[in-house]
């Protein structure tokens, strides 16, 4: 698992309002992205996002342990850009999504030190069930004009997607394969407290 560096030269500064964030939250699924990125044919790197989640998130700050994060995504909101490989990645030959319309993820262990956060679970596609790591950044918090209080984290690891059973690829005559099989996660997290 390897952690994906962000670098946030350039924005604003981030807001911080609470030290203690603690409490249930919901995703806010308008102003997250949950970004994925693989390699194709060995010499580009293809980005997309799933479009469609929810998710919640219990935070508890003085024992991030008591924390919980669960989160179902919609397999056919898959995006790359392209009609066609939507197509093809949402058919049988990868998430099969008729057959299987959801992904989900449920923590099992959370850990922070300072603003990070490292939280594994089971990631479940296509009916099959795997340990995931993921590494998290705890961003800022801040009141936004309508009055909730929203906390934001970034952050992601790298899977390999045969361990899901998504085999499908095809040789190149040069060598390697069409897809590569490890693919990036990349995460942007707004989360609202509830009430």
């Amino acid at each position: 698992m390897n952690f994906i560096t962000r670098s946030t030269d350039g924005f604003d500064s981030a807001t911080t309002v609470l030290e203690d964030i603690s409490g249930d939250y919901v995703i806010d699924a308008s102003h997250s992205r949950l970004g994925f990125s693989a390699r194709h044919a060995m010499v580009t790197t293809v980005r997309g996002a799933f479009t469609a989640f929810d998710g919640t998130a219990s935070i508890n700050i003085a024992v991030p342990s008591a924390s919980k994060v669960d989160l179902v995504i919609s397999a056919a909101s898959f995006e790359t850009g392209s009609a066609d490989r939507d197509g093809h990645v949402k058919s049988a030959d990868f998430f099969d999504v008729e057959t299987y319309p959801t992904i989900t993820f449920a923590s099992t262990s959370i850990e922070r030190d300072g603003a990070e956060w490292t939280i594994a679970g089971d990631l479940t596609i296509k009916g099959v069930t795997k340990p995931v790591t993921l590494l998290f950044e705890q961003v800022g918090s801040a009141r936004d004009p309508f009055g909730n209080l929203r906390v934001g984290f970034e952050g992601g690891g790298t899977i390999n997607r045969k361990d899901w059973g998504l085999t499908w690829n095809v040789p190149l005559e040069t060598g390697g394969l069409l897809v590569s099989e490890k693919i990036k996660l990349d995460f942007d997290i707004s989360a609202i407290q509830s009430a």
